[in-house]
């Protein structure tokens, strides 16, 4: 006898949007996607970007480039697009030039001599700032489909709760959705190997 998966689909209250966080459903395969949350920090006619906020790695971004500051802050993995790539979000606004607003305190990218420089004289704090190796993106539609398809449901996040997220994101923000998605922190990641 089959299982009938759809008591596992959530319907979307939100659409995708800046600023706004992807919860993916509990069966979305792969290695970057499975059991992600992902923050959308561009959303556009040509397609969407986010970072995933929960896949830390054992990487200090201070071993990644020679000559960065010490400055204790993991990379994370941010996607499958561009992953020798970093990327950063932060809450520190037009004190890193070229930053690109998300939400009212969010922010990402910048001049990233400038941030070094900043981090060198000590002015950048540890929660103030999210590392990534790679990002997520989606061409046009991609992600509406994506989402029709009950691949991921969108939340509207704090700032804090972005900058201070884990590996532990997703079960967090599962409580959030409540109802029918609470069954999904108990479903197995490979109901095959039970």
């Amino acid at each position: 006898m089959l299982l009938d998966l759809d008591i596992f689909k959530i319907d979307n209250k939100l659409l995708p949007r800046q600023g706004r966080v992807l919860i993916a459903e509990p069966f979305l395969p792969g290695e970057y996607f499975n059991r992600s949350t992902v923050l959308l920090v561009q959303c556009t006619d040509e397609g969407d970007v986010g970072f995933i906020l929960n896949k830390p790695t054992d990487l200090q971004v201070k071993d990644l480039f020679k000559g960065f500051p010490e400055f204790i802050s993991n990379a994370y993995i941010g996607g499958p697009v561009s992953n020798d790539k970093l990327f950063f979000l932060h809450t520190l606004g037009e004190k890193i030039q070229d930053s690109l607003q998300v939400s009212d305190r969010l922010f990402w990218s910048g001049n990233f001599d400038h941030l070094t420089a900043l981090i060198s004289a000590g002015l950048v704090g540890e929660e103030e700032i999210r590392f990534f190796l790679g990002y997520s993106g989606w061409a046009t539609g991609q992600l509406a489909a994506e989402i029709a398809d009950h691949s991921w449901v969108v939340v509207e996040p704090t700032v804090e709760s972005i900058l201070t997220s884990d590996e532990n994101f997703w079960n967090e923000s599962i409580k959030t959705i409540g109802g029918n998605a609470l069954l999904w922190q108990n479903f197995p990641e490979n109901p095959e190997l039970n």
